[in-house]
């Protein structure tokens, strides 16, 4: 059974710091591409940053510079380091494991900025 269960998530000043983290189970956690999407009620869930098992990453132009993804193969785990945070940064943000037709999605972690 895959699971992908997300942590760190919570309630911030704008300017804070937030680190997410996503554990991975039940996957060959190596070859797959991981993610961090993030969604607002009533809107798409869009990309904020992958990280493909080869250690490139890419990132929407909304947090270039701010946010840094990472992953941890021997730890079957991911993480969203989210610096000077700001209002429009506040979501629901989901990991996700991708590889091949395997497309997998954590339940979410709420991240609220306030202003």
């Amino acid at each position: 059974q895959v699971q992908l269960v997300e942590s760190g998530g919570g309630l911030v000043q704008a300017g804070e710091s937030l680190r997410l983290s996503c554990v991975a189970s039940g996957i060959n956690f190596n070859i797959y591409t991981m993610g961090w999407y993030r969604q607002t009620p009533g809107k798409q869930r869009d990309m904020v940053a992958v990280i493909t098992s080869g250690d490139s990453t890419n990132y929407a132009d909304s947090v270039k510079g701010r946010f840094t993804i990472s992953r941890d193969n021997a730890k079957n785990t991911m993480y969203l380091q989210m610096n000077s945070l700001k209002p429009e940064d506040t979501a629901v943000y989901y990991c996700n494991a991708f590889w091949d037709w395997r497309n997998y999605w954590g339940q979410g972690t709420q991240v609220t900025v306030s202003s």
